[in-house]
């Protein structure tokens, strides 16, 4: 397993994890509820465990650009590498 962070660009994955604490939108760390309501944030941008996604866009600084289902997502860097995800072999 690896952090979702660290895949290139047109390499697909399959979400593991997603560790708690998660940095939520402000940057900063969380835990308690605030934590819980991260995870919830990453799983309402379709991101769940067992979930095939696809990296369109990692300059290896600012947000990752994903292919979840048919939906494109940007996410911060800050909780790309919270989501730990095993490459697909295409």
């Amino acid at each position: 397993m690896m952090p979702l962070g660290l895949l290139g660009a047109a390499e697909r994955a399959e979400v593991m994890e997603v560790k708690s604490g998660a940095m939520c939108a402000s940057g900063g760390t969380a835990t308690g509820a605030a934590a819980r309501s991260c995870h919830n944030r990453v799983e309402d941008m379709g991101l769940r465990v067992g979930k095939v996604l696809e990296v369109l866009s990692n300059e290896g600084r600012g947000p990752i650009l994903l292919k979840v289902d048919e939906s494109r997502i940007a996410m911060g860097r800050g909780m790309a590498m919270r989501i730990l995800v095993r490459r697909i072999e295409v």
